[in-house]
């Protein structure tokens, strides 16, 4: 089965299942980040997804897999489809090799040229949506081929990463991995995008640490708690379509981050400490050091979900950052601004809300 992509053909032929891999999930390192980010702060724990195989989506992925099998709703050898901005297709590609399934993917003109190559490494057929939606923007856009794709091949499953609650159970062991780390925790700061980790891991760790207040980190432009969905630069965490893995109950607050503030964060790190990574590892690294700030004695902890290196041509180029006017506006401010409720004002840069809501729920 050949599978045409928009640059060139991908292949996604009969897989071998390799099951020792599955011995290299998980079990990823604990660092204590003390860099000033970019004011000094007493410090907080970050757990490093990125030296996972497959990153911080693998887990989930075999977890989605696993639980489809158990069910009978993905057949030994069966293709597997997926929408992607490229972490869970990391994730996925880990995920079919180990337990033996082609893996197709559907991603979208701005997934960056290192992640199409690297997908396509690892053996899974990629294709790209051109044209985001009117209305849900890339994942729309990549929702509908995908849909398209299933109707082609019978026998093929579709996880869903945004609606299967199998995504949510397979952070399981990253909060058992993090609670054991810790003697105790305060405060969990979680990436929001498709509600895997974010529901995932504070519910165990509120089974050990009733108290733990736990930060929801959006995107600007990003419609999951109530803001207006726009264009956004930003990948790996916000939405422009409402998951229904996201628990909104889950959250005491808040925080959407921009661009700017994520790339100086990033930055920040990787000539600080060595330990960088993405969109999302900028912002939580952000919320995190201004928690660890703002309440003094509290263990914070946060998770940064992959590493530096699929950002060389984008968060850490000069030149991308100046095309979209990032660098010149200086470093993050001291806090966010605060607003009383998501659709109070729109955020356009690092903003807080101690109201959380689910829009679908909530009257206008």
């Amino acid at each position: 089965m050949t599978v045409v992509a928009t640059e060139q053909t991908g292949h996604a032929g009969p897989v071998t299942a390799r099951p020792e891999m599955l011995a290299l999930l998980g079990r990823t390192p604990m660092a204590r980040i003390t860099v000033p980010l970019p004011r000094p702060h007493p410090g907080f724990w970050a757990k490093l997804e990125g030296l996972s195989a497959g990153g911080l989506k693998a887990r989930a992925a075999v977890a989605m897999l696993r639980g489809a099998r158990e069910r009978g709703e993905l057949r030994p050898g069966a293709p597997v489809v997926e929408s992607t901005s490229g972490t869970l297709g990391l994730g996925l590609a880990f995920a079919g090799q180990a337990l033996g399934h082609p893996v197709i993917l559907v991603g979208d003109a701005e997934l960056e040229p290192a992640v199409r190559a690297l997908l396509r490494a690892h053996g899974a057929g990629l294709e790209l949506v051109e044209r985001p939606a009117a209305r849900g923007g890339w994942q729309a856009a990549r929702i509908a081929r995908l849909r398209e794709l299933l109707d082609a091949l019978p026998g093929a499953y579709w996880p869903d990463q945004y609606n299967n609650p199998d995504n949510v159970a397979g952070y399981a062991t990253m909060a058992t991995e993090i609670g054991d780390a810790l003697d105790h925790l305060d405060v969990l700061v979680c990436s929001v995008g498709t509600g895997g980790h974010s529901a995932g891991v504070p519910g165990p760790l509120r089974r050990r640490w009733p108290r733990l207040h736990v930060i929801g980190v959006d995107s600007i432009g990003s419609t999951i708690f109530g803001q207006p969905a726009r264009p956004r630069l930003m990948r790996g965490l916000g939405s422009s379509i409402h998951p229904r893995n996201v628990r909104h109950d889950i959250f005491d607050e808040v925080h959407w981050v921009g661009p700017a503030e994520a790339v100086d964060t990033c930055r920040r790190l990787a000539r600080g400490c060595f330990v960088s990574g993405g969109w999302s590892t900028g912002a939580v690294a952000l919320v995190a050091a201004w928690a660890a700030r703002t309440r003094p004695g509290a263990v914070v902890a946060t998770v940064f979900p992959d590493g530096p290196h699929r950002y060389v041509g984008t968060i850490y180029d000069d030149d991308y950052c100046l095309r979209h006017g990032i660098g010149t506006q200086g470093p993050p401010a001291a806090r966010p601004l605060e607003i009383a409720h998501p659709r109070a004002v729109e955020a356009t840069g690092w903003t807080r809300c101690r109201t959380v809501v689910d829009p679908l729920r909530s009257p206008a």
